[in-house]
């Protein structure tokens, strides 16, 4: 990592922290290793876990990626406006109205998007928007909930969506495909308890013994559930597509006959809550810079900034991790803070007032939050810089 450290300081020693990078090289690789993961079936790259028109881009432009999975109906417009994609599904439901006019009388957009469905609460919301014989056909997918329901009243997994046994997804499908103005066209179903849960945490190792447990038992149950919805909703719709997983589960999801594609976007940035998976760990592609200010002891650097902390439960895994140099750790009575973030550990020691330290965010495309820019870097040289979606003016969330 030594080497990393040099080239990165090297590429960027024009540029005063903080900024980010993205390691193309390591970028590719991580793209590479999902799509043979993949096994042949197409990945979709959900692009809240990019949040770069151009990294969206480089990546759709590989053979092994097809689509995207946005995460708000404004966004997707946007995307879709731009010409990023011809086939763009919002993962989750919406209650935007002008978003919702929007797409209902656009041919382009209502041929391009599709929303995410749950219950007919949202048809009723499109349906008082836009009235079926005054808009363009909205094209809909179920999202299925993928959840682990071992005991009455035990939930696994993130509270998604009401859609859960094959008799509730095939009413809904039966309420969509009985209704105008209404075309059922995908089923998702996102099985966080597997793909966004590591199943080796670092120093956990009971916990991590947890986990794999409960992955071991929740994956049968959720193939079977699966295909099941999937057979009962096709008795009401052809389904163009089935999606799964998420970069934590892509080779046992598409493992899945059910499933005709996969999402996956967080292993292209590779953010540090992935070294907490057995099967697979993405190369460490994005890094954020910031500088040292002041050293208030012989053991402790400080560097002016750091509060980067990443969405989710609160606990130090949402925390940005320290990277280059090795051998820093943050403080556990401060943490990172906004304006300043004390570091310790043996690598504290050679660091002095203007050196770098380049930092992993817990998770991946929340970083482009904190920016107006991306350095692309390859080797040793910036090749380009490109904007996020702050840069360009633009937050969904």
């Amino acid at each position: 990592m030594s080497n990393a450290r040099a080239r990165y300081d090297r590429a960027t020693a024009e540029l005063d922290p903080p900024f980010a990078i993205v390691d193309l090289d390591a970028f590719d690789a991580n793209s590479s290793a999902l799509i043979a993961r993949a096994a042949g079936k197409p990945l979709r790259v959900p692009s809240k876990s990019v949040r770069v028109r151009a990294l969206i881009d480089r990546t759709l432009a590989r053979p092994g990626w097809r689509g995207i999975m946005a995460f708000t109906l404004p966004e997707a417009i946007w995307l879709a406006g731009h010409g990023t994609a011809d086939d763009i599904l919002v993962a989750y439901p919406t209650a935007g109205r002008a978003a919702l006019r929007r797409l209902a009388t656009d041919e382009k957009l209502a041929a391009t998007i599709t929303v995410m469905v749950d219950s007919t609460d949202q048809l009723d919301l499109i349906d008082a928007l836009v009235p079926p014989a005054q808009r363009k056909t909205v094209r809909l997918c179920i999202d299925l909930d993928a959840s682990w329901r071992p005991l009455s009243k035990v939930h696994i997994g993130v509270r998604r969506s009401p859609v859960h046994s094959p008799e509730q997804a095939g009413a809904l499908a039966a309420a969509i495909a009985a209704r105008p103005g209404f075309r059922l066209v995908g089923l998702m179903s996102y099985e966080a308890q597997i793909a966004g849960l590591g199943d080796a945490p670092p120093g956990r190792p009971v916990r991590g013994a947890m986990i794999r447990a409960i992955q071991a038992r929740s994956m049968p149950e959720l193939l079977a559930r699966r295909a099941a919805v999937v057979a009962e909703v096709r008795r009401h719709a052809e389904l163009e597509f089935v999606n799964g997983g998420g970069t934590g589960s892509v080779a046992a999801t598409a493992a899945d006959p059910a499933v005709t594609e996969v999402a996956a976007g967080s292993g292209l940035f590779g953010p540090w809550l992935f070294d907490g998976y057995r099967q697979w760990r993405p190369e460490p592609a994005a890094f954020f810079a910031l500088s040292v200010v002041r050293r208030p002891n012989a053991d402790t650097a400080t560097v002016l900034g750091g509060g980067w902390i990443a969405s989710g439960e609160t606990a130090p895994s949402r925390q940005p991790l320290p990277w280059l140099p090795e051998g820093l750790k943050l403080i556990g009575t401060e943490g990172a803070g906004e304006v300043q973030t004390p570091l310790i550990g043996p690598g504290a020691a050679g660091l002095s007032p203007g050196d770098r330290v380049y930092f992993r965010h817990s998770k991946a495309g929340e970083l482009c939050e904190h920016v107006n820019e991306v350095h692309l870097v390859q080797g040793d040289r910036i090749v380009d810089v490109v904007p996020t979606y702050r840069g360009e003016g633009q937050a969904f969330l």
